[in-house]
């Protein structure tokens, strides 16, 4: 008996992590008129090289440098870190080729800046999604 109850937790400890790792840790949100959108329209967006999407002009928001989901997001969705990040605007934004998503405090206010404005499209931890957001892309 104490062997089976020792194999069940066992189990049980190997298959919560997998169950859990099925969720994405941040999630894109898009102001309702945002249509869902896969990987490489959302780096092409984060990059400056897409401004409309389906007839609707994006507005990107980043959260601002130092936040962990800013670093999960910019790893899952472009495959870079934010040092990385930061020098490809920094050299774009110097030879005129556009300025880098306006950076926001917190979680609460991309939700709020997304909300409110058409094109609106911005990052948050899964675990804050709420069910009446608009997710158009997760990894």
């Amino acid at each position: 008996m104490k062997r089976m109850i020792i194999i069940v937790s066992l189990l049980f400890a190997l298959l919560v992590p997998a169950a859990q790792s099925e969720q994405p840790d941040v999630v894109l949100i898009g102001n309702s008129d945002v249509p869902k959108l896969d990987t490489d329209t959302v780096a092409k967006i984060y990059t400056g090289k897409v401004i409309s999407v389906s007839g609707v002009s994006v507005k990107p928001v980043n959260i601002k440098s130092g936040v962990a989901a800013r670093n999960r997001f910019l790893q899952t969705f472009l495959n870079q870190d934010d040092e990385k990040y930061i020098a490809y605007w920094t050299v774009r934004r110097y030879i005129g080729k556009g300025t880098p998503p306006k950076d926001l405090d917190s979680s609460a206010a991309v939700i709020a800046f997304v909300q409110s404005t058409p094109g609106g499209v911005g990052y948050i931890e899964a675990a804050e999604l709420k069910s009446d957001m608009n997710v158009v892309s997760s990894r």
